[in-house]
């Protein structure tokens, strides 16, 4: 799995003033699951170390400029950026991750200053990150310093091993058997997500219309990947949770009911995390070695040593 990133993240001495930003979750973690492959547009323009440079807003136009001599170097940093992201396939990579409040690679809330006297605004957006979401905007893309929360961890994770799914999916020989089957792998996860998305992902695959297999696979490959972009809920977990809780039911012992519904109560009350309910679900699936859930991608959608769903305030 190919993850883009920053190289300043990944400790390359690439900054302004010769420096980088390496990110611990990133090396120590992530490298664990994925390769990454490393851009940086201004170490390719400019030498280190340099003068700064920063997004200036010059006639209701966002201009980037050397921090002390001024020098415009929009048009050099933009050509760069644009030909970095003509390398970039969106099957190849499965997921981003920017420096946060760069002039090239801020997602957003980069600081624009005036081009004299008067307040900076946090309304910028990087060049390189702009042009990345404007050619591939289903492509999951977070910054590092927003990954220090739990929720939109787990989100970004989730997002990119399922991202990665669909593209392997799509690649090895897909039929209207195999759809149905990947559909259904994920049925919980997409339900989570949206119930909108549930039914819409639903009806493609259904098929009413009576449309060939290459219409149906590129109507489900854009409809899955803009359900990847929204976060889910504690109430549709909840949810997800009772329906699982549902097969189990009648297999188990009134006292074992019990516990199980107050865990998942518990995790409604956010007074344990959700971890909690699926390590208790995914040891009465193995027991009963129940196929249906043994395959729900909402049960295990990434490695477990990433030790996601571990907070109480997972959900907003």
């Amino acid at each position: 799995m190919k993850l883009g990133i920053s190289s300043c993240l990944l400790g390359a001495m690439c900054r302004y003033n010769g420096g980088h930003s390496k990110d611990d979750f990133i090396i120590n973690e992530l490298s664990n699951y994925f390769e990454f492959v490393a851009y940086c547009p201004e170490k390719m323009v400019f030498s280190t170390p340099r003068e700064a440079i920063r997004l200036v807003r010059v006639n209701n136009e966002v201009r980037v400029k050397t921090t002390n001599s001024k020098e415009d170097v929009t048009d050099t940093l933009t050509n760069i950026s644009k030909e970095l992201t003509e390398e970039i396939h969106d099957d190849e990579l499965c997921g981003f991750i920017f420096k946060s409040k760069s002039p090239t690679c801020g997602m957003e809330r980069v600081k624009i200053y005036p081009n004299g006297e008067g307040q900076s605004e946090n309304s910028g957006v990087g060049i390189f990150a702009n042009l990345i979401k404007e050619k591939y905007p289903l492509l999951p893309t977070e910054e590092e310093g927003r990954l220090s929360d739990p929720w939109l961890r787990e989100n970004f994770l989730m997002q990119i091993f399922a991202y990665k799914d669909i593209f392997d999916f799509l690649k090895n020989e897909p039929s209207f058997k195999k759809l149905v089957e990947f559909h259904t792998s994920y049925k919980y996860l997409v339900y989570a997500k949206s119930h909108v998305f549930y039914k819409k992902l639903g009806n493609i695959v259904a098929n009413h219309d009576k449309n060939d297999l290459e219409k149906v696979l590129a109507d489900y490959k854009q409809c899955f990947l803009e359900l990847l972009a929204q976060k889910g809920t504690l109430a549709n977990t909840y949810n997800v949770l009772l329906h699982i809780f549902g097969y189990l039911k009648n297999l188990i012992s009134k006292d074992e009911k019990a516990e199980i519904l107050e865990t998942i109560e518990e995790f409604k009350q956010e007074i344990v995390p959700l971890i909690t309910v699926i390590k208790i679900l995914n040891l009465y699936v193995r027991r009963f070695d129940i196929e249906y859930l043994k395959t729900q991608k909402f049960l295990n959608p990434y490695p477990k040593e990433l030790a996601l769903r571990s907070t109480t305030k997972a959900y907003k």
